[in-house]
């Protein structure tokens, strides 16, 4: 037999793995149900964008103070900040 094909379904991280976030709670966790409620024919404001993007913002960063990614900690927390300075300078533009 050949090599086979990779699985078009994600596979779950074992329980103990830094990648425990399953696909059934990826759509929830990371906003993949569409934020505010936006569907395929409305699309967001910049102002709902940059708020739900600030509420992205928050959930790593409370992800990362409750341990969660320990080995990438200090580059996840710089690019918290660094998005924190672009959501904030995108909000004064508007």
């Amino acid at each position: 037999m050949g090599p086979q094909a990779p699985s078009a379904t994600p596979m779950a991280s074992p329980p103990d793995s830094p990648y425990d976030v399953t696909p059934a709670s990826a759509a929830t966790e990371f906003g993949a149900t569409g934020g505010a409620g936006w569907s395929a024919t409305e699309a967001p404001t910049t102002a709902e964008l940059l708020s739900q993007l600030g509420e992205d913002r928050l959930w790593l960063l409370r992800q990362l103070d409750s341990g969660r990614w320990s080995q990438w900690r200090l580059d996840l927390a710089a690019l918290e900040r660094e998005l924190g300075q672009l959501i904030d300078q995108a909000g004064e533009r508007l």
